[in-house]
């Protein structure tokens, strides 16, 4: 079996019953969702934060399901006529819990970051410290960011990664968490390349009476798959978005022990958030059912290791990615350091050869975060559309000689040429 078959084949978004329909009834709509669609189908696309549903995950989404208003839970709704409803939704439950080995678990956040807001509402009280990764050294925004609600609400202190290693210093975590005294611990990572010890935040939790709790948005696919350790055994609850890795529909995902679970459903509604969006849960309940199946394993062990061909080959080019490599899905270049250009130029440069990235601080960046020191790579989406390992290493000498070559115009048009031909060899659907 190849990365790109069974449920790893991705779907191109295309309709071509759905599309006419549309293009009768709103033509400019319609136009600009074909651009984009052909836009995928023709760039690279190596965000670690994004991916390409099944057909199947896109097909839930678009149904009469969206019609429905039910606000509530299964059995306990404000509005009759949830019968069916109710089904889906528990259908997505069980499924949610089994993939995790979970005791409780609610899908209807609308995203990680609502997702977040309802588990720290459950867990501690407005001006309560929390202890969490810093998001220049590969946080998240709603990590305690000073602009986001988390930050606003509560009293953050972050740590970092180790200065030589660019890994996380337990050690110095401990050391900080017996001086700051948070109520709470938050591990996940936006950016942050290496495998996460839960087992150790548990034991460090412990020490200062604190929950932990785990986002594990990124990597949750991997952690289903048992190629990355699960927080679910250590973490009073953990949240995680429902695209990436696990390549659902956009949304969100809270699991959790038993004894929170009334406090976590009670935040996300009436807490956080009203209705449900029943179609996309229905969407994540056919996305969970593909993460049971055998095949989700094979194709995340391909996401794992295209971003080591990835990684290596770029190493080999004398390119220089913080901590030395990846464990995971995705990888951190210091662009700036290894190549001589920021962050901001080399994403550009790159979309305008046909490879989409981001630009991402690194550890210690001391350029600002519109510009940056570094580019992040991720292989969930090129995996899913069937790239190997050889794609991957070929994809890494483009990187480099775009980036080598910026100014050059004509050496952006001949990637760009070559890198949709690639994407054509391996189309989407």
């Amino acid at each position: 079996m190849t990365h790109g078959d069974g449920p790893s084949n991705g779907s191109n978004g295309y309709n071509v019953e759905s599309m006419a329909r549309l293009a009768e009834v709103d033509a400019e709509a319609a136009s600009i969702i074909q651009r984009e669609i052909e836009r995928q189908q023709d760039y690279i696309d190596l965000i670690a934060s994004q991916n390409y549903v099944s057909q199947a995950v896109m097909d839930a989404q678009g149904t009469a399901l969206t019609n429905k208003y039910a606000e509530g839970y299964p059995g306990r709704r404000w509005y009759n006529g949830c019968a069916h409803i109710d089904e889906i939704e528990t259908l997505a439950i069980e499924r949610a819990k089994q993939m995790f080995g979970a005791e409780h678990a609610n899908v209807q956040p609308h995203s990680g970051s609502q997702a977040n807001a309802a588990a720290y509402m459950a867990l501690i009280k407005d001006g309560d410290r929390v202890l969490a990764m810093s998001l220049d050294h590969g946080g998240h925004l709603t990590h305690g960011h000073q602009l986001s609600f988390s930050g606003m609400q509560y009293e953050f202190a972050h740590y970092g990664v180790d200065s030589e290693t660019e890994r996380i210093d337990y050690d110095a975590l401990e050391a900080q968490a017996l001086e700051f005294r948070p109520k709470m611990i938050l591990s996940g990572a936006s950016a942050y390349p290496r495998i996460i010890d839960f087992e150790r935040l548990r034991a460090i939790a412990d020490q200062v009476d604190a929950f932990l709790m785990a986002d594990i948005a990124h990597i949750a696919g991997l952690v289903i798959a048992g190629l990355h350790p699960s927080p679910v055994p250590y973490a009073d609850v953990v949240t995680t978005t429902t695209h990436k890795t696990l390549r659902g529909p956009r949304g969100g995902l809270i699991v959790c022990k038993a004894e929170h679970a009334k406090a976590v459903d009670r935040c996300v509604f009436p807490g956080v958030q009203g209705g449900p969006l029943e179609h996309t849960i229905a969407s994540k309940a056919v996305a969970f059912g593909e993460a049971l199946t055998p095949a989700f394993r094979d194709y995340q062990q391909g996401i794992i290791d295209n971003a080591q061909a990835l990684a290596s080959e770029l190493q080999e080019l004398d390119v220089r990615l913080t901590s030395d490599g990846t464990d995971n899905h995705l990888m951190l270049v210091d662009v700036l350091g290894s190549l001589g250009v920021t962050g901001r130029d080399a994403a550009n440069a790159l979309e305008g050869a046909g490879i989409v990235c981001n630009k991402n601080m690194i550890p210690f960046d001391k350029r600002s975060p519109m510009v940056t020191s570094g580019i992040r790579l991720g292989t969930p989406a090129a995996t899913t559309r069937g790239f190997g390992e050889t794609q991957m290493r070929q994809i890494a000498q483009w990187i480099v000689h775009v980036l080598r070559n910026r100014d050059d115009e004509n050496v952006r048009h001949e990637v760009r040429q070559e890198a949709r031909a690639l994407c054509r060899a391996f189309p989407l659907g």
